[in-house]
């Protein structure tokens, strides 16, 4: 599932046309994903803070531990530059990083069976990622198509951990003044991949004499949009989000490198405001529920979990801001 949400980034590169007389197709594209998705620009830093929750945990099945998180906070920055362009501006090569930085404080925590509570000190997490693009637009039946290929590296404070990979392509079925419909694929080159071939789809309407339009995209979002003053664009829905990192535990139980994969769902409302051509500011509040938290040996697939935790809804708050050339 994280790697079908990273992949929409490329799905939307197909929401508009990629043959127009202004622009050439490559940076059509470019100003469509950027504009969706934040962290495709050039440069971008947010940071999140998540409210109280209470968890229940599992330990390879069994009833294991029960407490409270008092606060969960994410710094996240990316950079990507894309560095070469061929003469008819159809194929591109993106180079991208990715660094988070996450911090977890806990409350009282109960064994299973115990009445006693105990605490954990301050966790510190640190997640380092690198990947390569490359995107080629051609047609397709005379429509539109993008094709994508992207391999990132990543890891954590003490050492790279994986290789990962995937491929998309991404067709126009319908494009009109309002209305936008896109198909395609995704194909996993990673073996720890449940579901190693995956359907896209995405759909965009404008309504008529009005301000508000529909952004879906299967599986990360829905949402309503509107202008709202000069710079900005206010934002209403859900969207499906992803986080990951790695762990080097050393317990009674688990002893080596694992990952943890968190799916969350968030609602609530979006405000970005240009502050100039190239600089960019977003807020976000709203709630989120945590759909799974699962700990795995590192590569093994999520549904080889060791670990499993539940979460009660959290209130959180985002604020961020980017540099966009385009």
């Amino acid at each position: 599932m994280r790697a079908k949400i990273i992949c929409v980034l490329f799905v939307c590169a197909s929401l508009k046309t990629v043959a127009q007389e202004k622009d050439s197709p490559a940076k059509t594209v470019v100003k469509v994903v950027t504009d969706k998705f934040p962290t495709t620009r050039i440069l971008d830093v947010q940071y999140e803070q998540l409210g109280p929750t209470n968890f229940d945990s599992k330990l390879f099945g069994n009833r294991f531990e029960k407490g409270r998180i008092e606060s969960h906070d994410r710094l996240k920055v990316a950079v990507n530059v894309p560095f070469f362009s061929s003469k008819s501006k159809r194929f591109v090569l993106t180079s991208s990083l990715r660094y988070k930085y996450e911090t977890y404080e806990f409350g009282d925590i109960y064994k299973v069976n115990s009445t006693i509570p105990f605490t954990r000190e301050k966790e510190e997490i640190h997640f380092f990622a690198a990947a390569l693009s490359a995107t080629y637009i051609a047609t397709l039946f005379n429509k539109p198509i993008i094709y994508n290929a992207t391999a990132t590296v990543d890891g954590n404070q003490d050492n790279v951990q994986r290789v990962k990979g995937f491929v998309t392509a991404n067709v126009v079925l319908k494009r009109t003044a309002n209305t936008t419909i896109t198909v395609g694929a995704l194909a996993m080159l990673d073996p720890s991949s449940i579901i190693p071939l995956t359907p896209l789809f995405t759909y965009n309407h404008k309504f008529e004499n009005s301000k508000w339009d529909v952004d879906f995209i299967l599986p990360q979002r829905i949402l309503l949009r509107r202008g709202l003053l000069e710079n900005g664009r206010i934002s209403l829905g859900t969207e499906l989000n992803s986080e990951s990192f790695y762990l080097n535990l050393n317990t009674e139980s688990l002893k080596g490198i694992y990952e943890l994969n968190q799916l969350e769902l968030k609602s609530g409302i979006t405000y970005e405001y240009r502050f100039s051509s190239k600089i960019i500011g977003m807020v976000k509040a709203g709630m989120n529920n945590v759909v799974s938290t699962r700990i795995t040996e590192k590569g093994e697939r999520t549904n080889r979990y060791v670990y499993d935790q539940k979460e009660d809804p959290q209130g959180y708050f985002r604020f961020g801001i980017s540099y966009n050339p385009f």
